[in-house]
């Protein structure tokens, strides 16, 4: 499967392991907030890049104490029309300092892409990767934002 990363199209080696998988398998996995919080002593000693996969009604608030174990974080948008992930990205990159991949997943929009990046997520898995390459020019949509954003932390009128 190829996912947008880092403003490329790459192949993207993790497996999203669900909460019923018996047993891990070697590599780079994700699993849910409810299997981290299960299965935790386990899953630090996995032999692979581990990352962890939220929702909008997750609590961000309970991974935080032990973000540096995760190598990514996959924000899932349902619809379109939920953005409470927008959040969960901003508060990573600013307030958390994460600087691990922070990845949406979903129903995600062309016309999203651009805000996505801007509020610090940096990797995509589209419903529909066919259309990758179209989603691409999304970043260029827009050459300024006026309010701050994690890739440009002054607002427009100090940037002038």
């Amino acid at each position: 499967m190829q996912i947008i990363k880092d403003r490329k199209i790459v192949e993207d080696n993790w497996l999203h392991l669900d909460d019923e998988a018996a047993d891990l398998v070697l590599g780079d996995v994700t699993v849910t907030l409810e299997r981290w919080q299960a299965e935790h002593e386990s899953l630090v000693k996995h032999n692979g890049g581990l990352g962890i996969r939220l929702s909008g009604d997750d609590p961000l608030e309970e991974i935080i104490p032990d973000l540096d174990k995760f190598k990514l974080v996959v924000l899932n948008f349902p619809a379109f029309t939920d953005g409470r992930c927008y959040s969960f990205a901003r508060l990573l990159r600013d307030r958390y300092d994460y600087k691990g991949e922070i990845r949406a997943q979903g129903d995600i929009l062309h016309d999203q892409l651009f805000y996505m990046s801007q509020c610090g997520i940096n990797s995509f898995e589209m419903a529909s990767s066919h259309r990758l390459i179209d989603a691409m020019a999304a970043f260029d949509d827009f050459s300024e934002s006026y309010q701050t954003t994690v890739l440009k932390p002054e607002p427009l009128y100090r940037r002038r």
